[in-house]
């Protein structure tokens, strides 16, 4: 299983080609879009996309790998490694969410149960070392209406979608 450091190489590499503009350096976006990715990945495969934990800071969701990324030599990755099913979660992500405002994204964090289990007991300043569980992040999956950026619809749209997307179950 890959690392959040290559994925986010990865996922920085397919939202300059699909959007057809520079990621930036905020990294604020990288952490909350890295997040919906690997909901996204347990929505649809029941596995995660990646192996690094995330942790309930205030600002959301935090990969601590993924501090201070664009400070030390990032180099954007190709995608050439990708496989078809990396790279569907991936651009699916960047189709529903690459377009939104960092400080949007984290607002969207904010309302997901994982973030705040891993935030319980703590005040709003405290910054949080919690890990999210796994387990809580495919619950806040189950959840997700999935998008398919390739027709530009939800997948509960096609005429025959019979409800169930999972395809084995976290444990």
């Amino acid at each position: 299983m890959r690392s959040a450091q290559e994925i986010a190489r990865l996922l920085i590499n397919r939202y300059n080609e699909v959007t057809q503009s520079e990621f930036g350096s905020s990294e604020l976006k990288l952490h909350k879009l890295m997040y919906f990715a690997q909901r996204q990945s347990l929505a649809l495969t029941g596995k995660p996309l990646f192996r690094d934990d995330f942790e309930g800071w205030i600002h959301g969701p935090v990969l601590p790998d993924l501090r201070f990324f664009f400070d030390f030599s990032f180099t954007v990755q190709s995608d050439s490694s990708l496989d078809d099913t990396e790279k569907y979660i991936i651009d699916n992500v960047i189709s529903e969410y690459g377009s939104l405002a960092a400080w949007a994204l984290r607002d969207l964090t904010h309302e997901e149960s994982s973030w705040l289990k891993s935030r319980e007991g703590l005040n709003g300043n405290d910054r949080g070392v919690e890990i999210m569980k796994l387990a809580d992040i495919y619950e806040d999956a189950k959840k997700v209406r999935l998008y398919d950026h390739l027709y530009d619809m939800y997948l509960d749209e096609f005429e025959d979608f019979e409800g169930e997307v999972f395809t084995s179950g976290y444990q």
